[in-house]
């Protein structure tokens, strides 16, 4: 038996004016999604516990099966991806370079700045700080900066995405004491580093926004997570183009596998995505696929990329698995769901509960939902516990 995950990350959504009072899952074009649903089982998941903030960490260490309830920040989980091995002592800071404009975040992406810039840009921080921290070369926007200093761990910091269009300074570090002054200070006097190199120049001079600021949140500690092929007797691995969740898959003992052209944007390479799991899946028993563009489209509020997102996931890579599969494996269990629900008019992640749809070839009698959305009203199941997913694919299969 084979186990598949295919994460669309922040598909679900609110109804919309603009779509007559539908969801975006819901107006795209899903055939594969709706098989799923109508041939299998379905039902409401929480992946985010009471009290936790809806992060992709904490929903996507649930999917993976295990209670992120002991997760402090992102920032440590993107160590491992970056080649960051974290000592005892040490705190890792998720770090965007955003873009400022009139004292307010303008853009938590930088104008989705290059890798290749964005090294550039890591390497002057380096140069200027390095008496404070150690910064670290990531993908695009997402970065990181490692100080030693683990009284960091319990400051309060925001995520840029949450605040776009409110002044930075609102949204500091908290409480005022002098650890989160330091890094308040480093993040002020990044921008005159920042603004006169000529990654930034250019950048301008193209008509790009420059990345003019770093921001500094999701701090913490080495975390202690679990170990899947010793909880699951499995072996397992992921395909993702977002550096957190490699850090997440190094942590808990799943394998990564190196997607050429796996952008974590719109241009993502699905087709590449889907064939580098069907390969996997044949040394491994559980693969899991993540898919970050609906997430960046939500965040960015747009809509048009949200529905390509979610009807290329269908067409091209849950199309695919339902065709291949059974060439790997004739029996297998695949799952598809959303991390978190990232809707259009919000433009951040909420905490509510999203929909989930397993088949499986030892499936004799399916529930009565017709059709993959939010509503999962007909469904088998209520709401389960996150990361109770894989355990309820494993009974599934069993039957």
């Amino acid at each position: 038996m084979k186990y598949v995950i295919v994460i669309a990350d922040g598909m679900a959504d609110e109804p919309l004016e603009q779509l007559n009072g539908k969801t975006p899952v819901v107006e795209a074009n899903t055939p594969n999604m709706d098989f799923i649903a109508k041939n299998g089982y379905t039902g409401l998941t929480k992946n985010v516990p009471d009290g936790m903030t809806p992060g992709s960490d904490v929903a996507n260490t649930s999917i993976m099966g295990f209670n992120p309830s002991m997760l402090k920040g992102r920032g440590p989980l993107e160590a491992p991806s970056v080649g960051v091995s974290l000592g005892d002592t040490d705190v890792a800071f998720r770090l965007n370079f955003i873009n400022v404009k009139d004292g307010k975040i303008n853009d938590f992406t930088a104008d989705h700045i290059s890798t290749e810039e964005a090294a550039q840009l890591i390497e002057a921080l380096n140069d200027n700080f390095s008496e404070i921290g150690v910064f670290y070369p990531g993908v695009s926007y997402r970065n990181l900066f490692v100080i030693d200093d683990i009284e960091m761990e319990d400051l309060t910091s925001t995520p840029p995405h949450d605040v776009v269009g409110q002044p930075f300074e609102d949204n500091l570090l908290k409480p005022d004491n002098e650890k989160a002054r330091l890094i308040n200070q480093l993040m002020r006097d990044s921008v005159e580093v920042l603004e006169n190199h000529p990654v930034n120049k250019k950048r301008v001079s193209e008509g790009k926004l420059p990345a003019n600021m770093i921001w500094l949140w999701g701090q913490g500690a080495k975390p202690v997570i679990g170990n899947f092929p010793e909880r699951y007797n499995m072996s397992g691995a992921t395909i993702t183009g977002v550096d957190l969740l490699k850090g997440i898959s190094n942590y808990i003992g799943l394998d990564v596998i190196e997607v050429p052209g796996a952008t974590a944007y719109f241009d993502t390479n699905y087709e590449n995505k889907v064939n580098y799991a069907l390969e996997s899946l044949k040394t491994h028993d559980v693969q899991y696929i993540h898919i970050e563009a609906p997430d960046e489209a939500g965040h960015e509020g747009n809509l048009p990329e949200k529905l390509r997102a979610i009807e290329n996931i269908d067409s091209i890579i849950l199309g695919k698995l339902l065709k291949e599969l059974p060439g790997i494996d004739e029996e297998f269990t695949i799952a598809v769901l959303p991390d978190h629900p990232t809707p259009i008019d919000i433009k951040t992640h909420t905490m509510t509960p999203v929909p989930f749809a397993i088949y499986s070839t030892s499936i004799k009698e399916p529930d009565a939902t017709e059709v993959f959305s939010e509503d999962m009203s007909q469904g088998k199941y209520d709401t389960i516990i996150g990361h109770t997913l894989l355990d309820e694919m494993i009974k599934i299969s069993k039957e």
